[in-house]
């Protein structure tokens, strides 16, 4: 691959760009505890997100209290904490700084792409990238349909103008190589993520990058 052939990328944000799992574990750990529900270790999250928040917790409950009165009572409390809580220990990858740095001297159009609620999304981008001109920023939301749908990967091609078969997507997840692929993108798995090299090659990855400036190798 040749970098200098794509004028766009497309990033997920957890387990791409910042590293979450602690502050989402703890999230959810201190609500499942508040209804007296077993927690579990953070290793444990990363196979609980990935497909939303509501997804998160559907996948942290017990599984005979997963209906939709209990999902929805853990799911606002949890939005709750964790929007109070986010940044605690959530940080940048080791790469992703300098890998956005040297995409924007490349004069590569960078957009961002999220299961995570759009409200969170957009201030965490904010907060640990101020420099960084993201074209798009979207998380979940009613505009913004949940990855896999390719939906919202096609509608950022059309606000920056750039044709998909142009456009890098980068993420950890089967979910992510997923879209990439039905938005004909090129898809590339994050090792360094959440998920493995077995799901990100199933999710159809053509490229896996160890460390984010691979990217330029």
């Amino acid at each position: 691959m040749d970098i200098s052939n794509y004028q766009g990328i497309i990033f997920d944000l957890d387990g791409t760009l910042l590293d979450t799992l602690t502050d989402l574990a703890d999230a959810t750990n201190r609500v499942l505890a508040r209804h007296g529900f077993a927690t579990h270790p953070a290793a444990a999250y990363r196979y609980f997100v990935g497909d939303g928040m509501r997804m998160l917790v559907e996948r942290a409950l017990p599984p005979e209290q997963r209906v939709a009165a209990v999902i929805d009572a853990v799911f606002l409390e949890l939005h709750a904490d964790y929007g109070e809580n986010w940044a605690v220990a959530t940080r940048p990858y080791a790469g992703v700084v300098e890998l956005l740095a040297g995409l924007q001297q490349r004069g590569i159009v960078m957009s961002v792409l999220s299961n995570k609620p759009d409200e969170f999304t957009g201030i965490m981008v904010r907060k640990y990238f101020p420099d960084i001109p993201f074209k798009c920023i979207y998380g979940l939301s009613e505009r913004v349909a949940k990855k896999p749908d390719p939906s919202g990967a096609l509608r950022i091609a059309t606000e920056t103008g750039i044709k998909p078969e142009q456009t890098l997507y980068l993420g950890d997840t089967l979910v992510d190589m997923k879209t990439a692929v039905a938005a004909g993108m090129f898809s590339i798995g994050a090792l360094w993520g959440f998920r493995d090299e077995t799901e990100l090659r199933a999710g159809g990855a053509k490229l896996l990058l160890q460390h984010p400036m691979q990217l330029f190798a």
